[in-house]
């Protein structure tokens, strides 16, 4: 009986992955066909002076929240996923758009959001702050509609988590692995379609965020880690929440501090994770000694 309720378990987690990942692949499909004036506004300038697009945010925001939401036959856990997913994606993609221009982009941190307010403006980043912990909340609300406590743990956590996963978000795959190793636990737990399907959809994209073609940028970052959160609230008890809510909090109160790419480039594992199926380091040229520069760059 132990036997076939595993299998069960494991079949059940197979088909909700492959639910996310054939999301995510539809709906990259359909926007290849996309008009370049929809596109062209997503393209960024990456570390190697090459364009790369975010598109990938919005498709991992889509798939991910509806095939999470579709998977489970829970209606709270759908409701928050929907909730937690579209909000966060939504919010992280105005800060993408509107966060990329000129006036925005000293905003950064908190301390540049406060800053920011200080000078009378609100900063996108501010804007996908309070989005992202109003979806939380909401989200927690759902999952706990009779427990204030713990539906604030859990906002709490679906925040933190969607934060955690967008600092995260600073080189090819990083985010994707990192939601990987996250959600790994959650896959026996009783959110397990939510963690499956939205791991699913984040591993399909992966080869294009490795390939340093297209990236998750704000949006995909925080709607997958906000999916993720809603997985682990579900998943753990009171004590957990708290736990795992402190977790957070310091993760995210070091990152003003520390540089978490020095930290991974200084762990030895944590380095051959993240380097695995990279590309390689682009090759210095040195210049020649007389040469003028006319790069603009230090």
């Amino acid at each position: 009986m132990g036997f076939l309720k595993l299998l069960k378990g494991i079949g059940q987690v197979v088909m909700a992955a492959t639910s996310g990942a054939s999301a995510s692949r539809a709906l990259m499909a359909g926007a290849s066909t996309l008009p370049l004036n929809t596109t062209e506004p997503l393209e960024r300038t990456n570390h190697r002076g090459e364009t790369v697009s975010l598109i990938s945010g919005p498709v991992l925001t889509l798939a991910a929240t509806t095939a999470a939401a579709g998977s489970t036959g829970n209606k709270r856990l759908a409701a928050a996923s929907a909730i937690a997913g579209l909000s966060s994606g939504a919010v992280g993609f105005y800060d993408d758009i509107i966060g990329a221009r000129p006036e925005q982009k000293r905003d950064k941190g908190f301390a540049g959001h406060l800053n920011a307010l200080k000078e009378g403006r609100v900063s996108a980043g501010l804007v996908k702050v309070v989005g992202i912990g109003a979806a939380g909340l909401a989200a927690g609300a759902v999952l706990h509609p009779r427990k204030p406590v713990d539906a604030l743990l859990a906002g709490g956590i679906i925040a933190g988590t969607a934060n955690l996963l967008n600092l995260l978000d600073l080189r090819p795959g990083r985010a994707i692995k990192a939601s990987m190793i996250i959600g790994a636990p959650l896959l026996g737990g009783p959110a397990r379609s939510v963690a499956a399907t939205t791991m699913g959809a984040a591993g399909a994209l992966l080869p294009e965020d490795l390939a340093e073609r297209t990236m998750l940028g704000d949006s995909g970052a925080n709607a997958l880690g906000a999916l993720l959160g809603v997985s682990i609230a579900a998943h753990s008890g009171r004590k957990s929440k708290v736990a795992v809510l402190a977790g957070l909090v310091a993760l995210t109160a070091a990152s003003e501090k520390i540089s978490f790419t020095k930290v991974i480039e200084a762990t030895p594992v944590l380095r051959e994770i993240d380097m695995y199926g990279r590309r390689p380091p682009a090759p210095v040229v040195p210049e020649p000694a007389n040469a003028e520069s006319t790069s603009g760059r230090p």
